[in-house]
């Protein structure tokens, strides 16, 4: 495991101070960016101890490669990677589990774009294979607008296990695929939940496919064949909470 990590972006910075401000060794700032959030940043940073230095704009680019840090850069420790054991914790802690598995889902701005919806919709963990996919990088972070720090993600070893391991605590499984016979609105989404979304184009693996207890698809009106898979799985868990609302 790398022995730090690079953080950016204004609301993944306003996460980790406030949840894990320890993770956080040293804080960059943009010179001369008078600026509200990236004051109250710069200020809680010092109130723990942490090390502000204010650099140039090309600094802080270098630092990212490029990325849009918004002006604010954070060397940190890298953050646990949660694991089978974690996942147990939400199953015994939640009544009615709501979970959200990506399965193969690589693009960290999709990843991102999933964990900031799943943290509006109420979702309790967010579960991706070991392998195929994409773990927390700073990119997922920025996206994430500091969901990464307030939604468990959960890496398995081997998510068809994981599956079976979460049907046996009572959870249904809920797989998205374009040959589902049914739409998303024609079945109960309701109880201890875990709703599985492929990658875009190849969708679900076969073993994840068929370790799922129902598939639903989207109700597709116009030309496109699909929606990108954020797009997809934002409408998918709205429909989820709608349902558990009544």
């Amino acid at each position: 495991m790398a022995q730090q990590e690079w953080l950016y972006g204004l609301h993944a910075m306003q996460a980790v101070l406030e949840n894990e401000p320890e993770r956080v060794i040293e804080i960059f700032a943009l010179k001369g960016r008078d600026d509200a959030r990236l004051t109250q940043i710069v200020n809680q940073a010092r109130r723990f101890g942490i090390s502000v230095q204010f650099c140039q704009r090309k600094v802080l680019d270098d630092k990212v490669h490029g990325e849009q840090h918004q002006g604010v850069v954070a060397r940190a420790k890298p953050q646990r990677v949660m694991d089978e054991s974690d996942l147990d914790r939400v199953l015994e802690k939640q009544s009615e589990p709501f979970i959200l598995v990506l399965d193969g889902v690589t693009d960290p701005h999709n990843i991102g774009a999933c964990l900031r919806t799943a943290d509006a919709a109420g979702v309790h963990a967010v579960v991706v294979p070991k392998d195929k996919a994409g773990g927390l990088t700073a990119t997922v972070r920025k996206v994430a607008c500091g969901a990464a720090e307030s939604v468990p993600f959960i890496q398995v070893t081997n998510l068809s296990r994981t599956l079976k391991h979460m049907q046996d605590k009572g959870v249904w499984v809920t797989g998205t695929a374009g040959e589902a016979k049914q739409t998303l609105y024609e079945v109960s989404l309701t109880g201890p939940t875990a709703l599985v979304m492929g990658a875009e184009g190849k969708g679900m693996r076969r073993l994840t496919r068929e370790h799922c207890d129902q598939l639903i698809k989207l109700p597709m009106a116009g030309a496109v064949s699909s929606l990108n898979v954020s797009v997809a799985t934002g409408v998918c868990l709205y429909e989820i909470v709608r349902q558990r609302q009544q």
